[in-house]
């Protein structure tokens, strides 16, 4: 089985089986195309994570609400005002260092609502 039809199988999770011959299970792509909010409709948190980090810890915020372009932009934003390396995966920015209170600064400048979240 290649890693293709394992990612396929792992994105239809509620489909167990089908006895039509002509069932085509259709994709879920609205995520991508999802309309971004406006900044003062977005909930973000942001939180301090180091599990399975090797210890090193990361600023995440998530809750971001619109297209994969719009948070790769608001990721590369933070990333350069921080001065930090980061990355966006999985609907999530992770920001390398503990950065919370300054990004909360700068998401609330752009107007966004964000909080901190976790301990």
């Amino acid at each position: 089985m290649n890693m293709s039809n394992q990612q396929n199988r792992k994105s239809r999770e509620g489909i167990v089986y089908s006895t039509a011959d002509s069932f085509e299970y259709n994709y879920n792509s609205d995520d991508q195309n999802q309309a971004t909010l406006k900044p003062a409709q977005q909930n973000l948190k942001v939180l301090l994570d180091k599990k399975q980090r090797a210890g090193k810890k990361v600023t995440l915020i998530s809750g971001f609400i619109g297209a994969e372009d719009d948070l790769k932009e608001l990721g590369k934003k933070i990333k350069s005002k921080c001065g930090v390396g980061g990355t966006v995966k999985d609907g999530e920015i992770l920001i390398q260092g503990d950065f919370r209170d300054r990004i909360i600064e700068l998401l609330i400048l752009d107007g966004y609502k964000a909080k901190k979240a976790g301990g």
